[in-house]
């Protein structure tokens, strides 16, 4: 249990952050990826249900790295699961 919380990590905190990482691990930051690629990245690395419920929340289109950590944290926040499974940058 995370100290002065009550709140439970789980042992998938950060995963999310990892499959950012790799996604736009050899781009520029003007550099875009699909919604498509984000999906296929996140079941490629076997991402929890709840994970994978944000990840399918994002709409059709191209995403720079900023606009895609805004997307999947605000989905993050909406389900109050920040603190379970971490936000991306």
């Amino acid at each position: 249990m995370a100290q002065g919380t009550n709140i439970d990590r789980s042992e998938h905190y950060g995963a999310l952050q990892a499959v950012v990482d790799n996604l736009y691990r050899d781009m520029t930051e003007d550099d875009t990826v699909t919604r498509l690629q984000t999906v296929l990245a996140a079941e490629s690395s076997d991402l929890p249900d709840d994970l994978m419920r944000i990840v399918n929340l994002l709409p059709p289109g191209e995403y720079t790295r900023e606009r895609l950590t805004t997307q999947l944290n605000s989905a993050i926040i909406g389900h109050a699961w920040g603190q379970v499974y971490g936000t991306v940058s």
